[in-house]
Parts: C-alpha cells; structure tokens; sequence
C-alpha cells in the first residue's frame, strides 16, 4: 500500500474535523453577534472576524445570513443535552404509560429549549417584515412546531388520555400555544420569570387543559 493511499483515510477525518470545528466556531459567535447586534447590523465579515475565519469560509459552510440563522434554529430546537431533544420527547411517550408523567417531561424539555429558541425566534420575527429569507424561515418554523405538537396530541389521542370533548384539532391548538416562544418572551424575558418556573407552568397548563 502506497503511503499516499495510508494518508487518505487519516486526511479525510482531519478534514471532517476540521469542519466541524470550523461549523461549531460560525455557529457560535453568530449567535452571539446577532443577538448583540440584530440582524441587519450584523455583518458576514464581522462573524468570521469573531470566529477566526476567512469570510469566504463562512459563506462556503452557510451561504449567507439566512442560511445561518436556519441553522442557529435548528440547533437550538436540539436543546442542550447529549441527545436531541424531540428524540428525548418520542423516547419518553414511547416508554411511559403515564400521560401526566408525559407532559411533566415536555415541560422539563421546554425550560431547556425555550431559552435557547426564543431568543433566535424573536429576532427572526423581527426581521422578517423587511427580509424576505427571515420571512420564509419564521413561517416554516411555525408550520414545523405545529406539525410537532398534532404529533404530541396524536400520541395522546391514541392511548385515550385526552380529556372527554377534546378533540386531536383542539389539543393541537393548546399545545401549539403553549409551545409558542411569544409566551416565553412574555414571562421569562419580560416578566422575569426562571425557565424552571416556566416549565413548571406549562407542564401544569398542559396537564390542567388536555389531560383525563
């Protein structure tokens, strides 16, 4: 075997790695700078000045400021833990049989996202009525959560633990509600509430709303 042909598996985990740094890097301080700075003020080139990278290879890894900000959102809908947070949710409707058990996990699972969602939620709204990227992406995001939360209700529905005249539509609608990161904005960054507090609260709401 040629020692070119030795090198190339090791090159190719370099490189991977290497881009995965490289993506972790833009990730971060894009996040942090457009919080800092909103979204039109926020510059291509100031992102890759933060992460010590050219610009070229941020618009290479992303495409732009609409394809970072999909992919800040998308991160963060994976919460802060080992395993992605819908993964966790399906993981615990799929091993609990019971339903208040259930949501007492949503909402331990919302006090972890929430913080990290909303605050990337909340500047896309803001710049989605002067971009047209932004727009398209608070759309989908909206179109997604509520397509997540009939899938939470029909988990529900199914094993009969919904409350007598709450229909699949009607438990879609609270859960689309309560998931919504305009209610986090309201009592956690406006009205100074903890996120536990916050999860607590809609663990409660849910299991006062829906739940037999």
């Amino acid at each position: 075997m040629s020692t070119e042909s030795k090198r190339r598996p090791y090159d190719s985990r370099a490189r991977r790695a290497q881009a995965h740094r490289n993506r972790t890097a833009i990730l971060r301080s894009a996040r942090e700078r457009f919080l800092a700075d909103g979204y039109a003020a926020t510059t291509i080139a100031t992102i890759a000045d933060d992460a010590q990278l050219s610009v070229d290879t941020v618009y290479k890894a992303f495409g732009g400021k609409g394809g970072l900000v999909r992919a800040i959102y998308d991160e963060s809908l994976l919460g802060a833990g080992p395993t992605a947070a819908p993964v966790r949710s399906d993981e615990l409707q799929n091993s609990e049989a019971d339903a208040r058990a259930i949501v007492r996990g949503w909402g331990t699972l919302t006090a972890e996202v929430a913080p990290l969602v909303a605050p990337i939620h909340l500047l896309v709204r803001d710049a989605a009525a002067s971009d047209p990227e932004m727009a398209a992406l608070l759309r989908d995001s909206d179109t997604n959560r509520r397509a997540r939360m009939r899938h939470n209700a029909q988990s529900l529905a199914e094993r009969g633990q919904l409350r007598p005249g709450i229909t699949l539509a009607e438990a879609t609608d609270v859960l689309w509600a309560f998931s919504a990161p305009e209610l986090f904005e309201l009592l956690v960054l406006r009205s100074g509430w903890s996120a536990e507090r916050f999860g607590r609260y809609i663990a409660e709401s849910l299991e006062s709303a829906l739940l037999a």
